[in-house]
């Protein structure tokens, strides 16, 4: 005798509905049963073709449609059949309306885009890892965003803070003595934008880093002299480049971050 069958039908992948199933088919201490998932159901003509199979194969359905028309007409289309049809999703869509007093969107999908929304986000967080500090060239190339600057502009806190609007950003630090690296100069101006600042506050950031870790604040990273070499170096390259700068002298992270992420919007809307 073949196994009994659940027809597991959704108007989106289907993984809610087949997850849902096959945890309660758990509970029957390996009972065999086979799943068929019917995914992207979107009008009556499918549903009645799941009938038709479910009918002949005497096998029963479970069901996550969240468009309450499409609901409805499967729960009255197996009334009429003699079908086992179990709303997975229905019922607590209803109870979280009246509790909430809020209308559904009623949109398919919703969970999934939720998803691939986080899992975007967790990709641009671990890219600002890989790529961080000029630490592999080859990002750069691949980064949404590129970020250049000497020591202390608050690269790395910025290149996390976009990542988390799900940009891939890589940062390059400008250094005199170290050629920047070719990628830079092959990359889109547009994707670059380089972080300017005035050399009395880096000369202040600078020495208060130093005062943290224990050091002498007197060392050359801290020197106002070294700190301009480094600022006329980094004008160089940026005009080399010719991509927007950005004073970040007095600028939080989230500052800066709201001037990047307009500029991309209008360019968005020039095309």
């Amino acid at each position: 005798m073949s196994s009994p069958i659940i027809y597991v039908v959704s108007d989106s992948v289907g993984e809610t509905a087949e997850l849902v199933t096959k945890a309660a088919i758990s509970q029957f201490n390996g009972w065999n049963m086979t799943l068929k998932r019917f995914p992207y159901v979107e009008d009556k003509e499918h549903i009645d073709e799941v009938m038709t199979l479910a009918l002949m194969d005497r096998g029963m359905i479970a069901f996550t449609l969240v468009k309450p028309d499409m609901r409805q007409y499967i729960i009255e289309k197996a009334a009429e059949e003699g079908i086992i049809a179990v709303d997975l999703i229905g019922p607590l869509i209803d109870k979280i309306q009246v509790f909430s007093g809020n209308t559904p969107l009623f949109e398919p999908g919703l969970v999934r885009k939720l998803d691939e929304d986080y899992f975007k986000k967790v990709e641009a967080i671990e890219f600002a890892v890989k790529y961080d500090d000029g630490r592999d060239p080859r990002g750069i190339l691949k980064a949404d965003i590129v970020l250049i600057g000497v020591s202390r502009t608050s690269k790395t806190p910025l290149s996390q803070y976009l990542a988390h609007k799900r940009l891939k950003v890589a940062n390059v630090p400008l250094v005199p003595e170290v050629d920047p690296p070719e990628e830079l100069f092959n990359v889109s101006a547009e994707k670059c934008f380089a972080l300017k600042i005035s050399p009395e506050k880096l000369n202040e950031i600078r020495r208060e880093r130093l005062i943290s870790l224990g050091l002498n604040d007197k060392a050359s990273y801290a020197n106002i002299d070294r700190i301009k070499d480094e600022l006329t170096f980094f004008e160089k390259v940026v005009n080399r480049i010719n991509c927007p700068v950005i004073d970040v002298t007095n600028k939080a992270v989230e500052e800066t971050a709201n001037v990047i992420l307009n500029t991309l919007q209008k360019r968005i809307f020039r095309t």
